[in-house]
């Protein structure tokens, strides 16, 4: 279905590094990009130009301007949004969501990877000793940092900074022309060693869902696309709103089927009940 076709890879930020080989060895197609296809116009992570859609909407719009931009009917895109786990206390998260389309054979494809693999933060910074203390914190140099004046302020903001000599020049700029700096994570992939990981991972996770087929109408894509909670409590049998089954449906025939306990135990722990733990 895919072997020698041309598949777009809707990205300005290097992201075609881990995906690309993934693609071109479980699928036989040769990825390309558009450097100016300029993916920005559509939101970035600092603030300048403000993301008008939710992730996934926004990777369909990224796919399909890059799919019409350069006559090719198969592409891919990836979004990607930073900030508190929704599950986790105090816990950050990078959420990403990958999207495939297939114009010819009007198939779309989308995956989601959740991870507390990231270093996303930022602070305010009054002096030098503040601000190298934080570069240690978030990996710097290897992840590169953004600094402005102020968390909201983007006017003169400056990015990509993945030296110690650039770092501080760009502190002295800004702490002399506003009195104030916020140094927070340049989240683009390719200043951001981390997120291309959970990217990488993402493509992994896609590869495996276009190459399971409909056991009935053998479309690829057959995927999870819904769960059920209530796996019952090890202590009181009664429902907890653990994972009882997932639910996998085809994206052109409907055919659905129920996997009882995907996380391979039949109970959940009377801690995570609500009877049991209220």
């Amino acid at each position: 279905m895919f072997t020698g076709r041309r598949l777009i890879i809707a990205t300005k930020h290097k992201k075609e590094q881990v995906i690309a080989p993934l693609l071109e060895a479980a699928l036989g197609v040769t990825c390309f990009t558009d450097t100016s296809f300029d993916t920005d116009l559509l939101g970035t992570f600092s603030g300048d130009i403000k993301r008008e859609q939710d992730p996934i909407s926004t990777a369909r719009l990224k796919c399909l301007k890059a799919m019409e931009l350069n006559n090719c009917d198969l592409g891919i895109a990836s979004e990607g949004s930073f900030g508190a786990h929704p599950t986790l206390f105090f816990a950050s998260a990078d959420d990403e969501f990958l999207i495939f389309i297939d114009k010819k054979k009007d198939l779309e494809i989308s995956v989601r990877e959740l991870s507390t693999k990231t270093n996303f933060n930022g602070r305010a910074i009054k002096n030098e000793k503040d601000l190298l203390e934080f570069a240690e914190l978030v990996k710097f140099p290897s992840h590169a940092l953004i600094l402005k004046k102020s968390e909201t302020d983007t006017q003169h903001q400056i990015k990509g900074i993945s030296s110690i000599k650039a770092l501080k020049e760009a502190f002295q700029y800004l702490i002399k022309k506003h009195k104030t700096v916020f140094a927070e994570t340049d989240m683009r992939a390719m200043h951001n060693p981390m997120r291309m990981d959970v990217i990488e991972a993402a493509t992994k996770k896609l590869v495996v869902k276009i190459k399971t087929y409909c056991p009935t109408c053998n479309t690829p894509g057959f995927g999870v696309t819904d769960l059920k909670k209530g796996l019952p409590c090890d202590l009181c049998n009664m429902p907890t709103q653990s994972t009882l089954s997932l639910i996998y449906s085809c994206l052109k025939c409907k055919t659905a089927k129920e996997k009882l306990y995907p996380n391979n135990k039949t109970t959940e722990a009377p801690m995570y009940c609500d009877f049991c733990n209220p």
